[in-house]
């Protein structure tokens, strides 16, 4: 699952965004993957590792509403069990 959200464009720079992947890992558990920065600049990689699916999608809809509370819109969803 894959949610990019980013920041409307000011004028005078270019963009923050933030991509939010949800990924199963090897031994069963799933990893949070966070990404942020400036469009076209250097990003933030972060990475949370859960044990299951629910506290992930959690974790992942947390993550989601606190971005779109600072006033991020939300661009691009990818997954079957994507969150609306």
């Amino acid at each position: 699952m894959r949610l990019l959200l980013q920041q409307r464009p000011d004028g005078r720079e270019a963009p923050r965004f933030v991509q939010l992947m949800l990924q199963p890992d090897l031994l069963g558990g799933w990893t949070l993957v966070r990404e942020s920065g400036q469009m076209g600049g250097r990003s933030t990689l972060r990475r949370e590792v859960y044990l299951d699916h629910d506290a992930a999608l959690a974790a992942l809809e947390h993550a989601r509403d606190a971005q779109l509370k600072k006033g991020f819109q939300l661009m691009f969803v990818r997954g079957a069990d994507a969150p609306r």
